[in-house]
């Protein structure tokens, strides 16, 4: 409404052009994603998609999925994310070369699950724009839109926030951080997603209002929430949903039937998390659970490196990545604001978030054969 997701789209278009636009969105992604969690990402992102989008045309398909995938492999696989960071501790993995490890993986599995899948998804299914993107009309004029660095930095402010909350979790366990110190305490608070994006609202509504008055800033307030308030009350009830099942115990039941099959470490970590997954939804639970009951086996095999710890790692995190389904809150947040259907999200979402595991794990079993 502001005009600023299309001053980073016609930057984004200008450096990388027309027919790049969406493995330069996909890129900016995997950088946003290091420090910012999945659905905050997700969201601060979609503005600018859109506008790409509307501006060079094709399925809105192959601009979400590179965007969307970029931002689960980062929070799946690296640190400081919350899943990657307690199944190292509880492995017992050097943060630090999970880290190196995670991202080496991230990248080719974006690119092949996320980017080249989008691609094609993108021909096969012809996604036209939201109507809630498009019935929304620009309040601000054009010579009056804000600068580039302006829309930069309201970008950038929630991401450094965020990577206070997360850096700070990960100095801790590494042991840099005394976690008990008030200081921590404060600033893992001001980095806690919603209180982020908070702050950042409310900045932006200063810049806006100094710069364009009470009036224009009420109805752009008003404008802007009517849109947003299905995908909250939709995606709250998918993972209300994913909530049931995990208080069920059913997910707890079926790793337990496949923890002393004697498959080898790294498979057996990986059908665990797998198992989870589909079961109860969340990824980052189904991560952090599947490491806690596998742990116990990880500490009884003999031999494995700090290289075999974050392979093992790696397959965990895969595991919670696949089968993405109605249970799962990121499904429908990701249906809601593309405006498909369920059968639509499967096809696209659910197919790319197994591509993106399977190719993951495949390349950390491979290595764990040769390293």
């Amino acid at each position: 409404m502001t005009g600023g997701a299309r001053v980073l789209a016609d930057t984004l278009i200008d450096k990388f052009g027309r027919d790049r636009a969406p493995f330069a969105l996909g890129v900016a992604s995997l950088l946003f994603g290091f420090p910012i969690f999945f659905d905050a990402g997700l969201i601060v992102m979609m503005p600018i998609l859109f506008s790409v989008a509307k501006q060079l045309g094709g399925s809105t398909i192959k601009y979400a999925l590179p965007v969307a995938g970029a931002f689960a492999v980062m929070h799946a696989f690296v640190p400081p994310h919350p899943g990657p960071v307690a199944a190292s501790e509880l492995l017992g993995a050097n943060i630090g070369l999970l880290t190196i490890i995670g991202l080496l993986v991230a990248i080719p599995t974006w690119y092949l699950g996320a980017y080249l899948y989008g691609q094609w998804a993108g021909k096969k299914f012809v996604l036209p724009l939201p109507e809630a993107f498009l019935s929304t009309q620009q309040i601000i004029d054009n010579d009056k839109r804000p600068g580039f660095w302006t829309v930069m930095g309201i970008l950038l402010l929630p991401l450094v926030l965020i990577f206070m909350d997360t850096g700070l979790s990960t100095l801790s366990v590494m042991g840099l951080v005394d976690p008990n110190q008030p200081w921590v305490d404060v600033l893992k608070m001001l980095g806690k997603t919603p209180v982020a994006l908070l702050i950042t609202l409310l900045v932006c509504l200063m810049i806006f209002a100094r710069d364009y008055g009470r009036e224009k800033l009420e109805k752009l307030c008003g404008d802007s929430l009517a849109p947003i308030c299905a995908v909250i009350l939709v995606t709250g009830a998918g993972g209300m949903f994913g909530g049931v099942l995990r208080s069920s115990g059913i997910g707890d039941a079926l790793a337990a039937l496949l923890a002393d099959t004697g498959m080898p470490v790294i498979l057996a970590a990986f059908l665990i998390a797998t198992a989870l997954r589909v079961a109860q939804g969340s990824a980052t639970v189904s991560l952090t659970t599947a490491a806690a009951l596998i742990a116990p086996t990880v500490a009884a095999t003999q031999g494995l490196s700090q290289f075999d710890l974050c392979f093992i790692v790696i397959a965990i995190a895969s595991g919670a990545t696949v089968l993405s389904h109605f249970n799962d809150s990121g499904f429908w947040l990701v249906g809601r604001l593309l405006e498909m259907d369920e059968k639509t999200t499967l096809k696209t979402w659910t197919v790319m978030e197994t591509l993106l595991g399977v190719i993951a794990f495949i390349i950390v079993a491979s290595l764990s054969l040769v390293l």
